[in-house]
């Protein structure tokens, strides 16, 4: 055979090949929820689950009742945020936009993010500033919430605030799907009270955060913030809107932020029957309000703050609105927002 028929079968060969190979690539199907949830009942590995979804290509759905119904089949934490990182990738062929320092100073609006946890920016002056996410603690007690100092000088929350003790029992009893709540005074009883629900105890719900002070020392008296959960997954926007309170000093070990009266075992319950804001008793701040879009907001004090210990939080528009212990306890969806605070401080020299 010739030299030059050689080369020409070659070069046939060669293209061949590629035709092939580019016919394979156009026809692999973009992966789906439904074929995540084959590959987690098949039990294939969760790294090789969360490589080929990071290989794609992939068509996710990601609406709130798509995700809970990949948490229920088993899909873990791991593989959720692999589909949710997938999904974000279709915004990244848009127009660059430029990057800013803090909040657009005509609009108030935050600039652009992936994230889809809350977000908060302070302004005060001429200076702006994206304030640390923080979540909460929870504590149980026998006080009854008639006052925050009260709650302050209660050795049981203050213990319950720098021990933990509740995030670790959550999580045994979330795992156990038992009916057993964290706390940081005794639940005995929590069987018979599991079958008896209505002997079931009532005891006190404190949310606190597990340090004397906040680390965000504000100059300003009036400062603005812009507030963002347009992007939150498993909640309503509307369902919600920011507000400021006062923090409650406990014992030079953690800040009170509220309290309200539940079931010893409300904290477990899957179930959203827990009216948590319908009798929560905090410390609210009048403030301006303007709202720029569902989710998206822009607060200021209505007069200027007092030195001391504040944070931005979260609250339903609808005092009776219903939050599922379950979700309280591992800070997911409702829970995540009632939560979520951003902690200040005025210092005694603002203005």
């Amino acid at each position: 055979m010739s030299s030059h028929k050689l080369s020409l079968i070659l070069i046939m060969t060669l293209l061949l090949t590629r035709e092939a190979l580019s016919a394979g690539q156009q026809s692999q199907k973009p992966l789906t929820n439904d074929d995540v949830i084959a590959m987690v009942r098949k039990k294939v590995p969760e790294s090789v689950i969360v490589s080929a979804i990071q290989a794609g290509p992939g068509k996710f759905n990601t609406s709130t009742n798509e995700l809970i119904r990949l948490n229920a089949a088993g899909v873990t934490e791991k593989e959720l945020n692999a589909i949710l990182a997938d999904s974000g990738k279709g915004t990244s062929g848009a127009a660059p936009t430029p990057a800013t320092n803090g909040s657009d100073q005509n609009t108030g609006a935050m600039p652009p993010s992936k994230s889809r946890m809350p977000r908060v920016m302070v302004t005060q002056g001429d200076s702006t500033q994206e304030l640390k996410l923080e979540k909460t603690q929870l504590a149980e007690t026998k006080t009854k919430p008639s006052s925050m100092k009260n709650l302050a000088a209660d050795s049981a929350v203050t213990q319950g605030m720098q021990v933990g003790i509740n995030t670790a029992v959550s999580g045994v009893a979330t795992q156990m799907h038992s009916g057993v709540g964290g706390s940081a005074v005794g639940g005995a009883g929590s069987i018979v009270s599991g079958i008896m629900s209505h002997r079931t105890p009532t005891v006190t719900y404190v949310w606190g955060v597990p340090s004397p002070n906040s680390s965000n020392v504000l100059q300003n008296s009036k400062p603005t913030f812009s507030v963002d959960y347009s992007r939150t997954q498993g909640i309503t926007p509307d369902d919600y809107e920011p507000a400021i309170v006062k923090l409650t000093p406990a014992q030079n070990t953690c800040r009170i932020v509220g309290a309200t009266q539940g079931k010893e075992d409300v904290r477990s319950s899957p179930a959203a029957d827990w009216q948590i804001y319908s009798k929560f008793l905090e410390e609210r701040v009048a403030v301006k309000s303007e709202k720029l879009d569902a989710g998206k907001y822009k607060i200021s004090p209505a007069t200027e703050l007092l030195s001391g210990e504040y944070a931005v939080v979260l609250r339903p528009i609808s005092r009776s609105k219903k939050f599922s212990g379950g979700d309280v306890a591992r800070a997911q969806g409702d829970g995540l927002m009632f939560d979520a605070l951003w902690t200040f401080k005025i210092a005694d020299s603002a203005e």
